[in-house]
C-alpha cells in the first residue's frame, strides 16, 4: 500500500473515532436513562415513577455539569406515595441513585404533617399527603429542587435503653432550595432522623455538659415515628439515616422531591374538570388519591399572614418547668 493511502487510512479511522466518541458523549449529554435503571422505573413499590426519576436525573447531571456536586449518587423522593402498602409493610418513596456504580435503592421517609388552625386547615393524615406549602411555619412538604448542605449534631435529652440511660443526639442534614424552595434554610428543611425524646422529668446529670443551671438535664421516652409524619422535613429510619448522612457527609449531591407546586396545581384543575391524569400527561400515586380526593398547594403568600396571625392570638403562658425525675 502507498504512504499516501496509508495516511488516508488512518485519517479515516482517526476520524470514525472521533466521530465515534463524539456520539457517545452526545448519548451521555441526551441523559437517556440506562438499561439498568429502567427496570426500577414504574409505580409499583420500590419502583420510581417515570416523572419523578426524569427530574431527579436532570436535576442532578446540571449541578454536575456546573460543578456544584461530584457526588456519583443523588436522591429523590415522591410524596405522592402512601407510608404504608396494602400488605402492612412500610412504604419505600425515597430513592438513592448511583448511576456509575448501578446501584438502586428505594427506602421509607417521612413527609410534612401541616397544621389545622381555625383559619385554615391544612394539616394532613398519617397514610397520604394532600396539603403542601413552602409558607414559614406551615409544617408541609415543599415539592422542588434540593442540594445537601451541612450536617448540625444537636442534644435532644437522655432516655433509657436496655436498662442503660444514655443521651440521644440527633445529626440534621441542612438542604439549601432552589426557586420555591429557595426559603428552605428559613424553614430549618433538611433530613433527620425519625424519632424524637418525649420529654418527661429533669435528670440530674453533673457529668454531662448539657446540664442546666441547677445541674439537669432533660429526660424522657425515645419515640420512633419511621415513614411517618415530621414538621415538614425528609425523615429516615435510623438505619437508613446513617446511610444517607455517610453518602454526603463532606460531599453533597442533590435531591428532587416530587411534587411541585405546577404539578398539585395540574392535577387539582384535572380532577375538578373530570379530565383522566394519564391523558393529561400527569402523575399522582393512585392510592393515595383515592383517599385525599384532590391535592392542594398552599403558596407562603396565602399561608405566612394565616400563620402569623394564629401565632399573635396564641396566649401568653410561663414556660414549661418538667418535674423532677423520681421527685
Amino acid at each position: 500500500m502507498a504512504p499516501t493511502s496509508r495516511v488516508s487510512v488512518f485519517v479515516g479511522l482517526l476520524l470514525f473515532l472521533i466521530a465515534s466518541i463524539a456520539a457517545s458523549a452526545a448519548v451521555a449529554q441526551s441523559g437517556a436513562v440506562p438499561q439498568w435503571l429502567r427496570a426500577h422505573v414504574g409505580t409499583g413499590d420500590g419502583q420510581i415513577a417515570p416523572i419523578v426519576l426524569e427530574r431527579a436525573r436532570a436535576h442532578y447531571q446540571k449541578k454536575r455539569r456546573s460543578g456544584a456536586v461530584k457526588n456519583p449518587c443523588y436522591m429523590a423522593m415522591d410524596a405522592t406515595r402512601p407510608s404504608m402498602q396494602a400488605n402492612g409493610q412500610i412504604g419505600r418513596r425515597y430513592y438513592i441513585i448511583c448511576e456509575s456504580q448501578r446501584t438502586f435503592r428505594a427506602i421509607s421517609s417521612g413527609y410534612g404533617n401541616g397544621r389545622k388552625l381555625p383559619a385554615a386547615d391544612f394539616s394532613n393524615g398519617r397514610q397520604c399527603a394532600r396539603n403542601f406549602s413552602n409558607a414559614l411555619g406551615s409544617n408541609l412538604t415543599a415539592g422542588g429542587r434540593y442540594v445537601t448542605a451541612e450536617t448540625r449534631t444537636s442534644f435532644k435529652g437522655f432516655y433509657t435503653e436496655a436498662k442503660i440511660t444514655k443521651p440521644f443526639y440527633r445529626p440534621f442534614l441542612v438542604f439549601d432550595g432552589e426557586g420555591e424552595t429557595r426559603n428552605a434554610r428559613d424553614r430549618a428543611i433538611g433530613g433527620h432522623q425519625a424519632a424524637f425524646l418525649r420529654w418527661q422529668c429533669r435528670l440530674g446529670n453533673s457529668g454531662s455538659r448539657h446540664v442546666d443551671a441547677d445541674g439537669y438535664v432533660p429526660f424522657g421516652r425515645l419515640v420512633d415515628y419511621t415513614s411517618g409524619r415530621s414538621n415538614g422535613c425528609t425523615t429516615w429510619s435510623e438505619a437508613d439515616s446513617k446511610d444517607v448522612l455517610a453518602l454526603v457527609e463532606g460531599n453533597p449531591t442533590t435531591l428532587y422531591i416530587y411534587p411541585e407546586s405546577k404539578d398539585i396545581d395540574a392535577v387539582r384543575t384535572a380532577i375538578r374538570d373530570r379530565k383522566s391524569l394519564t391523558q393529561e400527561g400527569l402523575y399522582w400515586n393512585s392510592t393515595c388519591l383515592s383517599q385525599i380526593g384532590a391535592p392542594r398547594f398552599w403558596p407562603k403568600r396565602k399561608l405566612q399572614p394565616i400563620i402569623r396571625k394564629w401565632r399573635k392570638s396564641l396566649p401568653q403562658s410561663p414556660a414549661r418547668v418538667l418535674p423532677i425525675c423520681g421527685a
